[in-house]
């Protein structure tokens, strides 16, 4: 049985491939699509997660892993942060000599027998760099540099085309070392393999910062700097295509998989789940709002985005819409500007502290969210919002779990019921329409035995709301995009050429086949843990 070579295109958008691949501009995956067993693949509620990295490199679904959101909340403390890996890699004890390159929330650590290295540069890698054997990353490093586009990897450059220039070049850049690091670490450093995963993070990062650039429909298209991030997107899908082109070719022997777990498309998520929700939350407990608009960005029409400077941070711009705290403004007001300058120290380093003695390394501070502006109120509040990624979440604030808990257990169903009828409420001031697609209890049948990872509520949002009006709690916003890409694409998508399958479309299946099919193909028995069933089985 032949080797397995599996590429994982993080983020790939395989409407947009299909585009530039029929357009030419992809001829490296014209070839492989043409050679391959060809797959759409469906991830579910579960790409609702932002889990997608993890449901691949454990082989788990979130039920299996009991695992449905990267942020955790701690009902004890009421601290919430982005949590890393937290399930051992699908291969840590399959029969098989596996080598890895930059995969996502692969935990080398809980897979003793598999070599290779993660988070050289990776979108949301979930774990901390490091390599096996030990030496490997800096050997690569000297060899083919630091990862070349560290700034991009979370960038949001569509105010400015220059930005989104720099960004195309910079992720194009890095998948092309990628290439060649890939091909030195399976050909010469690491050459004894049979199943050998590479991860690109670049896709992610291009789709959620450029998107617009390639969506005629999206809000922002019409923007002169749009042109600039279209091209960069197509630069990134064509560096892409030269790495296929070049691991093919090198390893021609190997049963070859290229797949994205889910699809991508316009962002629906950044700020009504980051602030709106939150906000409105805090106006539903307290009657009065906390965060104001800037000024800036109430000349509007109700219906165009408003929209960003050049230079302008959107979280630095949002912050300006909240309260200080009440500490800064004593330092603000009545202190020199020597001893401000001290107090204001010693009050990041207390909150640096306050946040390191919740953390470990695999924890992420999420302080940046506005959504964490809140978590001041939220032992007050029967309901609030908590920081999200992707759908809106709520949180009861239930007697018996939340160490603080406002709403009886009698009270829970109502609770929600109220909160519902809360969010429904609201209108897209640019459509005149609701602001909800969708609205999930997701621990109605029992709120006590909710993980940390779940929520009491969470919301589909119809569309992008940048703004809610509330016929009694008024309107919020309307605030500027922040990423314009997410994950709302129909499909992702597998290309296998291998011996065993015939060239052609198989339909739809699970995005949780493609574990099982790799460990099929390295000719080992599925563990019983892993999700999904093979796509080689029909």
């Amino acid at each position: 049985m032949s080797r397995v070579l599996a590429i994982f295109l993080d983020g790939f958008e395989q409407v947009l491939g299909q585009r530039l691949m029929a357009a030419g501009e992809m001829p490296e995956m014209s070839r492989l699509a043409a050679s391959s067993s060809r797959f759409l693949l469906d991830h579910g509620p579960a790409q609702r997660t932002g889990l997608a990295g993890e449901h691949f490199a454990s082989g788990l679904a979130p039920d299996a892993a009991q695992r449905w959101n990267t942020i955790h909340f701690d009902p004890q403390s009421y601290a919430v942060w982005q949590q890393g890996a937290q399930s051992p890699p699908f291969v840590a004890n399959l029969n098989c000599r596996t080598v890895v390159f930059d995969v996502p929330h692969f935990d080398l650590n809980a897979a003793p027998r598999v070599n290779g290295l993660v988070n050289w540069g990776l979108h949301d890698p979930g774990v901390a760099a490091g390599s096996r054997p030990a030496e490997l990353m800096a050997e690569l490093c000297a060899r083919f540099g630091d990862y070349p586009a560290d700034p991009w990897i979370y960038g949001i450059p569509w105010p400015s085309a220059e930005a989104s220039r720099e960004m195309g070049r910079a992720l194009t850049r890095a998948i092309d070392v990628r290439a060649e690091a890939a091909c030195w670490l399976l050909s010469e450093r690491l050459p004894d393999w049979d199943l050998a995963l590479v991860g690109l993070g670049e896709p992610h990062s291009a789709c959620e910062g450029l998107w617009h650039g390639v969506d005629p429909s999206h809000p922002l298209h019409h923007l002169p700097a749009s042109g600039a991030a279209g091209a960069s997107i197509r630069a990134v899908y064509q560096a892409i295509d030269r790495l296929i082109g070049k691991l093919t070719n090198r390893f021609a022997d190997a049963q070859f998989v290229v797949f994205t777990m889910g699809g991508m498309g316009g962002n629906q998520s950044d700020v009504p789940s980051m602030l709106l929700l939150p906000e409105l939350m805090y106006r539903h407990a307290f009657g009065s709002p906390w965060f104001t608009q800037p000024a800036r960005w109430r000349s509007h029409d109700g219906r165009s985005p408003v929209l960003l400077s050049d230079t302008e941070r959107w979280d630095h711009g949002v912050a300006e819409g909240f309260p200080e705290s009440r500490a800064r403004k004593v330092a603000r007001r009545v202190l020199p500007r020597s001893i401000k300058a001290l107090i204001h120290a010693a009050l990041d380093r207390s909150a640096a502290a306050r946040e390191q003695s919740q953390s470990s390394p695999e924890r992420l501070s999420l302080d940046w969210m506005p959504a964490t502006e809140y978590r001041r109120f939220w032992r007050a509040m029967s309901v609030f919002g908590l920081p999200s990624y992707n759908d809106g979440r709520l949180r009861v604030n239930l007697v018996g779990r939340e160490s603080s808990g406002t709403v009886e257990a009698a009270n829970y169903r109502t609770v929600l019921e109220e909160t519902e009828h809360v969010i429904r409420a609201c209108i897209d001031p640019a459509t005149g329409e609701s602001v909800v697609d969708g609205i999930e209890f997701p621990a109605l049948s029992d709120p006590y035995a909710m993980t940390p990872s779940q929520s009491d509520l969470t919301v589909a949002w119809k569309g992008s709301p940048l703004g809610f009006v509330h016929p009694s709690l008024g309107r919020i916003g309307p605030v500027p995009y922040r990423r314009t890409g997410g994950h709302t694409g129909r499909y992702g998508m597998a290309y296998l050429r291998a011996d065993c399958c015939a060239a052609g479309d198989r339909g739809v299946r699970s995005s949780f086949d493609v574990v099982p099919m790799l460990i099929e193909l390295v000719g080992q028995p599925k563990p019983r843990a892993i999700s999904g069933t093979s796509l080689l089985q029909r």
